[in-house]
């Protein structure tokens, strides 16, 4: 078979950067301490890369200072320290109708406690204009819960109008940066962000397994930790710190997921998040022109390129998501996704629901042959054709 055409970095992103495995052989094989649990010099070394891996990530969010950010396991972690520490015990909050299930699930969940929700409604491309969230603010208003790209439509919000309303109401903001981080430049300070989750396994190019939240100056003292149990800080307790980032870090890290994430990190920080969102808006523009084309193909989304992420969702006429993607992947070695993408809300709005659509992502190390690969595969399985 030719080169396998991975086009599912929104799941996940393959392949990794090489410094990647490398960084995380190095720990295994050279340090594999606790950190911050003893006083040896491996144990430093292993603090020393989760400090140096703290200091990377906040270099590409702009935040001041690293110890802002707290590891998690994954943006579903962070979502749901965020939700649950800032809204478990009730008020209102505002989403929109474009989230993924990392949003809705916590919030469902304390809907069902007496947390009150609205949704604001985005379009049939999963825009949402400012003008229909403004409305939903009440001075009871605890935060505002949002994506910064669909990962349906790769739809961008528009995070720094929101921001502002929000930072001008005294609301907190809390930006779901699944699908953005690592690929669309993203600063915390100037659009008004005052909790950010990321996954590390995604555009950010890390393991799976790793990701993170940023809480903004005080927010400690309001958001309760999720869990509780030993940090390496303040023993003499019985009571969870209460100071960043070790009241959300209970337990052992995964320190060689987080050596990893470092070294991809760094890796994206070197090359640039603008260089790299403008070779993956290249690709979606031709991936988009290329769909477009094909008869009986509808792609969904806004139709400029420098409005999305890298993300392209698409329906074939006569033809199952899940079937297209069986095809791709058994006759043309195209990796792709289909169904619902654990976005219910985000198909029912662009009017794909329960089937699903079948979706492109593109990411990093994708080529522009690769597009185009995908794209006559896509033209053949409309037309019926095999192999």
């Amino acid at each position: 078979m030719s080169r396998t055409v991975y086009l599912d970095n929104a799941a996940t992103s393959w392949p990794k950067p090489e410094v990647m495995m490398k960084a995380m052989c190095a720990f295994s094989s050279s340090v594999g301490a606790n950190p911050g649990r003893s006083g040896h010099t491996l144990s430093i070394e292993a603090a020393r890369i989760i400090l140096a891996a703290r200091e990377t990530v906040a270099a590409l969010f702009a935040i001041p200072n690293p110890l802002r950010v707290a590891f998690t396991r994954n943006a579903t972690e962070a979502l749901n320290i965020a939700i649950h520490g800032l809204l478990g015990e009730g008020g209102h909050v505002v989403t929109s109708s474009m989230e993924h299930n990392s949003v809705m699930r916590p919030l469902r969940a304390l809907e069902g406690r007496g947390l009150r929700v609205d949704a604001a409604p985005c379009s049939a491309a999963g825009e949402l204009d400012p003008r229909d969230l403004l409305p939903l603010l009440r001075p009871e208003t605890k935060a505002v819960v949002i994506t910064h790209a669909s990962n349906v439509t790769g739809t961008l919000m528009p995070i720094g109008e929101i921001g502002a309303a929000c930072r001008e109401r005294g609301i907190a903001l809390c930006v779901d940066a699944s699908q953005t981080a690592g690929a669309v430049p993203i600063d915390v300070e100037a659009m008004r962000v005052d909790l950010l989750a990321f996954t590390g396994h995604k555009a950010l190019l890390g393991p799976q397994g790793t990701g993170g939240l940023y809480l903004r100056e005080g927010l400690e003292h309001k958001v309760a930790a999720l869990m509780q149990g030993g940090t390496g800080s303040a023993s003499e307790f019985e009571v969870q710190p209460g100071f960043m980032p070790d009241k959300y870090e209970a337990g052992t890290p995964n320190t060689i997921g987080i050596a990893g994430l470092g070294a991809s990190a760094g890796f994206i920080l070197e090359r640039g998040v603008e260089a790299v969102r403008e070779y993956e808006t290249g690709l979606v523009a031709r991936l988009l022109a290329g769909l477009s084309s094909i008869p009986g193909v509808s792609v969904h989304g806004v139709a400029d390129a420098s409005r999305r992420s890298a993300v392209v969702s698409f329906t074939l006429k006569g033809v199952s998501p899940s079937d297209a993607v069986l095809s791709l992947d058994a006759d043309y070695g195209i990796m792709a996704r289909p169904g619902l993408h654990c976005a219910p809300s985000a198909h029912r709005t662009i009017g794909t629901f329960p089937e699903g659509t079948l979706r492109f992502s593109p990411g990093y190390f994708t080529t522009p042959e690769d597009i185009d690969r995908a794209v006559e595969a896509v033209a053949r399985i409309a037309q019926g054709k095999r192999r």
